[in-house]
């Protein structure tokens, strides 16, 4: 008796590859190029893994026509990758750098000569330095607008051969780890204070969505990191409500006011839904405004209990019971967890929920090159779950259009530097030589495999 075959994806599912510019590109301050978070961040002692920095990077900046060949001999149909903000304003708002304008002209250009979809981010981080120096970053409100004029000026320059934009990348993780912990940049550690980073992140979001519109775009996105949030045996009422206040925190924080248009109960961490007076008349209009598709970012559920008596949150962090496979990070291998999250979404939403693309999703593993080879074969079964993951959703009326597997190349890994190999392509950043792994193989026969009649 034959095993039974997973279920399929649909015929037109969109494959991709996903990166961001502050982790590939290098050239930190050629060609103009202003001095952004990141950049001013790693300057600092012992905030990066071995005082990493991403000044070179995978110097992408020079080698992009080599990585475009490496996503069409891949085969995908689109590549998510993310515009350096201080490559187009140096200093966040005022003159444009058209040296900036130019290499994404070129790479825009060679993707589409390359049959490749390009699905640009506007912002994956790293805010120009000059914001977070006048006023806060995120937390000054004004950082919404300089935003959207930003938006626009892509949009002006790209709309004619730019359709599918992304406006924000994981807004909570860069409150989270850049504002309220203090592990990214731009390191600032307000706890339950960096609020205001989320509501002005959407509202950035809004306006800049308003802006891509006016200039021609014709899909606009945004993409949030989500997580199951699960709670371990014997769970009580105290680890319920604790595991309802991380959901609110991670998951509706980010969602329910783009898809609701209002913000969520944040009474457990002592702040009204206007979170503490940051939201004005008007605000949340803007940010539900309709969109083409949501991006979902996935790795691995999360585990809740009921805080201790000298936690500062309404929540505790909590290892889970079972056991699992684990990546280089020590992240658990858990593919049901993203048929769970995308299907409770669905539920969750319903009508108001659009498109759910997920624009990223992978491993870091221990990759080791043996006589010129990478043989990751934790990070093929890695993919192949998620990606069956993924199809199982689609059975249960998820309407998932694609999906971009992070990453494409081995790149800076935020705070971890360079010791988090996360690419279907190993880089070797002493010699910047590119060698696909086996996962990359892997990947590219996935593909084509969907794509051949059954």
């Amino acid at each position: 008796m034959s095993a039974p075959q997973p279920p399929q994806l649909p015929a037109g599912f969109s494959w991709g590859a996903s990166t961001a510019a502050y982790q590939i590109e290098g050239a930190a301050t050629e060609d103009g190029k202003g001095v952004s978070i990141w950049d001013a961040f790693t300057t600092r002692p012992g905030v990066v893994r071995d005082g990493h920095t991403g000044a070179v990077a995978c110097d992408h900046y020079h080698r992009c026509h080599e990585d475009v060949a490496l996503l069409k001999g891949l085969g995908v149909d689109a590549y998510r990758f993310s515009f350096a903000w201080t490559r187009i304003q140096p200093e966040g708002r005022g003159a444009v750098e058209p040296r900036g304008l130019g290499f994404y002209d070129r790479l825009v250009d060679e993707l589409l000569e390359s049959g490749i979809t390009p699905v640009p981010t506007l912002f994956h981080w790293d805010l120009p330095q000059a914001l977070e120096e006048d006023g806060g970053g995120w937390m000054n409100r004004d950082t919404a607008y300089r935003f959207a004029e930003y938006a626009g000026i892509l949009a002006e320059r790209f709309s004619d051969r730019v359709g599918r934009w992304i406006t924000l990348n994981e807004p909570f993780i860069h409150m989270a780890f850049g504002y309220a912990f203090g592990v990214h940049a731009p390191g600032q550690a307000l706890m339950v204070d960096a609020l205001p980073a989320a509501h002005h992140q959407l509202l950035g979001h809004g306006l800049a969505a308003a802006a891509l519109r006016e200039h021609g775009a014709s899909e606009v996105l945004i993409t949030n990191n989500c997580t199951p949030v699960r709670l371990l045996p014997g769970a009580d009422e105290a680890d319920r409500a604790a595991a309802q206040a991380y959901d609110a925190l991670h998951n509706r924080l980010f969602n329910d006011p783009l898809l609701l248009g209002r913000y969520p109960d944040m009474s457990a961490y002592g702040r009204s839904e206007d979170l503490g007076g940051v939201v004005r008349d008007g605000d949340l209009a803007v940010i539900a405004a309709p969109l083409d598709g949501l991006g979902i970012n996935y790795y691995n559920p999360t585990w809740i209990t009921a805080p201790g008596p000298e936690a500062g949150l309404p929540f505790d962090m909590a290892e889970p019971k079972e056991e699992y496979e684990r990546t280089a990070f020590d992240w658990p291998v858990v593919p049901d967890g993203l048929t769970e999250l995308l299907v409770a979404f669905k539920d969750r939403y319903g009508d108001a929920l659009p498109p759910v693309w997920v624009t990223e999703n992978g491993c870091s593993q221990p990759d080791e090159m043996v006589d010129g080879v990478v043989d990751d074969q934790a990070r093929i079964s890695y993919l192949s779950s998620h990606i069956d993951a993924v199809a199982e959703a689609v059975a249960q009326g998820v309407d998932v259009r694609g999906y971009f597997t992070w990453s494409l190349l081995d790149n800076f890994e935020w705070a971890e530097g360079y010791h988090q190999r996360f690419g279907l392509v190993h880089v070797d950043y002493d010699t910047q030589a590119r060698t696909p792994k086996a996962s990359y193989s892997w990947y590219r026969d996935r593909i084509a495999a969907h794509r051949t009649p059954r």
